[in-house]
């Protein structure tokens, strides 16, 4: 079958570019005919490892950097707007050039499938792919995290998908109740490998990964673990990523006197090596979809202790058995579930037993035959019920 993948930037890092790229790269191994497109490119090469079998297509390069809105365009998005509408996470990405190259793209295709990958790249496949193509929207999101803008947009237009797959139940109820007569598919992200090395819990660190906004939650975080270094003054907090806030995190560890205790590592393409060598995984998000990195920690059989955010963590961890939930945005509660699991090597070891046994169900090979199995009845014109996933398997 013919699989296109349409991205916003496939050259990019991040968890939704990343668990995209993996389910391109078993899709060919599986014998399909996959592409890749890339609707902007600034970068030379990839970040993450892509099957030399897949072709990539970039839309609009921009190495050279950006080509500005037109005086009309500028006016004409104050005014009225775009197809992208005000509220996208990736909104700044959408200039004038930059949409009607999508537009454009997805006008143009006939037959096989095409996979849209965020709000702004669904929007415009609803709206102007043919009918011939099978139209698949991956929603990496919860639907609550979006402001009314996207939520109207989605309730407008989402109902021309022949599915739409979400990663949690609780995605899935959300979509569910927007839109009651659309096909809702539940499918997890698979972890990119399925038995890395495992912790052996002996360095007092814990990591925590993701962009540096306010969404990943870093600077609630860190007065967080400003509580625990007083009791557990040997323990290191290691935060990988880069993005906007750098400085206002660094100014908030400079404040805190924390230059010993926390390090803004940046971006790394060791961090399995860096889970491996760490001891709690520390997930302080405001929201999430389905979180990513966490799971991949679990597979290093690392304990989680997270915010029960909306939404994902409640979805992947049972509370007191491989992690630990505590109340949203609640930095005491969040420093004394770290300063409990840091101090207890048992219950980290206990815990991270069973975090690996959770994610398993996350495997390659139990997550991408759900994927195949969707293309090919969607393919076939059969409608497909809305279902869940379970350990692997689906069930309507």
């Amino acid at each position: 079958m013919k699989i296109r993948y349409l991205m916003l930037h496939a050259y990019g890092m991040g968890g939704t570019i990343r668990t995209v790229v993996n389910q391109a790269n078993a899709m060919a191994a599986a014998g399909h005919d996959v592409e890749l497109v890339s609707l902007v490119r600034r970068r030379d090469t990839p970040q993450f490892a892509l099957d030399p079998r897949i072709g990539i297509t970039t839309l609009v390069d921009q190495r050279g950097g950006r080509v500005p809105d037109s005086f009309g365009r500028r006016a004409w998005r104050r005014v009225r707007g775009k197809i992208v509408p005000r509220g996208e996470f990736a909104a700044d990405y959408f200039t004038e050039r930059v949409e009607w190259a999508a537009m454009e793209y997805v006008a143009n295709l006939r037959g096989g499938i095409l996979v849209t990958t965020r709000p702004a790249l669904n929007l415009i496949a609803a709206r102007r792919a043919a009918k011939d193509v099978v139209k698949v929207a991956q929603e990496h999101m919860n639907l609550s995290a979006y402001p009314d803008t996207i939520r109207r947009e989605i309730a407008r237009h989402y109902g021309r998908f022949d599915a739409v797959t979400v990663l949690t139940r609780t995605n899935r109820l959300e979509y569910q109740r927007l839109l009651p007569s659309t096909p809702i598919v539940q499918i997890p992200n698979a972890v990119h490998q399925t038995d890395p090395e495992r912790s052996r819990q002996v360095n007092p660190v814990v990591v925590a990964a993701g962009r540096l906004v306010p969404q990943k939650g870093f600077d609630l975080l860190i007065p967080a673990f400003a509580q625990v270094v007083r009791e557990h003054p040997e323990w290191r907090l290691r935060i990988f990523g880069t993005g906007p806030r750098k400085t206002q995190l660094q100014g908030l560890i400079d404040g805190f006197g924390l230059g010993e205790h926390v390090s803004l590592a940046g971006r790394t393409d060791r961090l399995d090596k860096e889970l491996a060598e760490s001891s709690v995984y520390a997930l302080s998000s405001r929201f999430e979809g389905l979180p990513m990195v966490m799971i991949e920690a679990m597979t290093h059989a690392l304990p989680v202790v997270a915010f029960d955010c909306p939404t994902g963590p409640r979805d992947v961890l049972t509370d007191g058995v491989d992690g630990v939930l505590v109340p949203p945005r609640d930095v005491d509660a969040l420093a004394a579930a770290l300063s409990r699991v840091m101090g207890d090597r048992e219950l980290r070891v206990r815990m991270g037993k069973a975090a690996y046994q959770a994610s398993r169900a996350y495997a390659p090979e139990l997550v991408m035959p759900m994927w195949e199995d969707l293309f090919s009845e969607l393919l076939a014109g059969e409608r497909v019920a809305d279902n869940f996933w379970t350990s692997g398997k689906r069930f309507t």
